[in-house]
C-alpha cells in the first residue's frame, strides 16, 4: 500500500557510509564507542547539573538543554546506523525515514537557538553583570528555551512536510546513512526545484539568524573585554567563553557547509563525511568541551563522587 503522498515507494534502503563489507565491522566499533562516549558524557552532565544546587544558573540551565539535546539528537540515527552496520539488508520503511528525518531536524534547529540562548548569555554575563541576575531571570530562560523549541516545531514541520510532498517512484536506495534532506531530493521523480528554494530558505534562516546573534554577541563581547584593564580579568572573561566558541565553530560549521548548497553540487559521498561531523563528532565533543574547561562542573562532579564514596 502507498503511502498518503501518492509515493509507489513504501520503503527505503540506506547505503550507508560504505559498501565495503570489510570496514562494517571496524566502522560498528568506532561508532559505537562514539556513541557510548556521548550518551555517558551527556546524561552525566545532566545528572551532574540536576543534582548539584550551585549549578542551578542560567549559564548551566542552558547547558542541561544543549546536553539533552544533543543526548535525544544522536540518538535519532545513531542506533539505526549501528544495526546496519551488521546487517545485509538495510531497510527502512517510509513512515519510518519521516519520522527519523523530523526528529532529526527538530533537534538540529534545536541545537542552533540553543546555542544562540547560551551566546546571548555569555554577553549579558560579560557586558551587563550588574544586571545579569535581573535580565537573566528564570521566567526570561525559560522563554528563550521554550523560542528554541517552538522553532525547532516549526522548522521540522516545514522541512517534513516538503519532504512529504516528493513523489518516489522507482529509486529507493539512499545514498546516505540516515534519511537527510539531499539524498531524498535527489530520489524523487518530479520536480523538486520549489521544495529545494524552501529547504534552502529554512535552513538558511536557522543558520544564518542564530549565526549573525552569535557573531554580534560576540562581538560586543569582545569590545566589552579589550576594556578590561586587568590581565587577569580579560584572561577569566576569555576562559568563560572559549568553550562556546569551539562548540559553535563545530556545529555551524558543519552544519552550513553541508545544507548551504543545493542537492546537485558536489558528491553525496563528500555530504556523508561532512555529515558525520554535526551527526556524531559535535554532539559527543560537546560534553567534553564544557566538561574539561569548565572548573565549576569539575568541582561539581569531584563533590559528588565523594558523597558517594561516604
Amino acid at each position: 500500500m502507498a503511502p498518503g503522498n501518492g509515493s509507489f515507494v513504501t520503503a527505503f534502503i540506506l547505503v550507508g557510509l560504505t559498501d565495503q563489507l570489510d570496514l562494517q565491522v571496524p566502522l560498528f566499533f568506532l561508532f559505537l564507542l562514539m556513541y557510548m562516549v556521548t550518551v555517558m558524557g551527556n546524561l552525566s552532565l545532566i545528572i551532574l547539573i540536576g543534582i548539584n544546587s550551585h549549578l542551578h544558573t542560567p549559564m548551566y540551565f542552558f547547558l542541561f538543554n544543549l546536553s539533552f539535546t544533543d543526548l535525544c539528537y544522536s540518538s535519532v540515527f545513531t542506533p539505526k546506523m549501528l544495526i546496519d552496520f551488521l546487517s545485509k539488508e538495510n531497510i527502512i520503511s517510509y513512515m519510518g525515514c519521516m519520522t527519523q528525518f523530523y526528529f532529526f531536524c527538530f533537534f538540529v534547529v534545536s541545537e542552533c537557538y540553543v546555542l544562540t540562548s547560551m551566546a546571548y548569555d555569555r554577553y549579558v554575563a560579560i557586558c551587563n553583570p550588574l544586571l545579569y541576575n535581573t535580565v537573566m531571570s528564570p521566567k526570561v530562560c525559560s522563554s528563550l528555551m521554550l523560542g528554541s523549541y517552538l522553532m525547532a516545531f516549526s522548522g521540522a514541520m516545514a522541512h517534513t512536510g516538503c519532504m512529504l510532498r516528493l513523489t518516489f517512484c522507482d529509486a529507493n536506495s539512499i545514498n546516505h546513512y540516515f534519511c537527510d534532506i539531499h539524498p531524498l531530493l535527489q530520489l524523487s521523480c518530479t520536480s523538486t526545484y520549489v521544495i529545494e528554494l524552501v529547504v534552502f530558505i529554512m535552513a538558511g534562516i536557522n543558520i544564518t539568524v542564530p549565526s549573525l546573534t552569535i557573531f554580534v554577541s560576540y562581538g560586543l563581547i569582545l569590545s566589552s573585554i579589550l576594556h578590561i584593564k586587568s590581565t587577569e580579568g580579560r584572561s577569566r572573561a576569555f576562559s568563560t567563553c572559549s568553550s562556546h566558541i569551539i562548540a559553535v565553530s563545530l556545529f555551524f560549521g558543519s552544519g552550513a557547509f553541508v545544507y548551504l548548497k543545493s542537492s546537485s553540487t558536489g558528491s553525496l559521498d563528500e555530504g556523508k563525511i561532512s555529515s558525520i561531523f554535526y551527526t556524531n563528532v559535535v554532539p559527543m565533543m560537546n560534553p567534553l568541551i564544557y566538561s574539561l574547561r569548565n572548573k565549576d562542573v569539575k568541582n561539581a562532579l569531584r563533590k559528588t563522587l565523594r558523597r558517594r564514596k561516604y
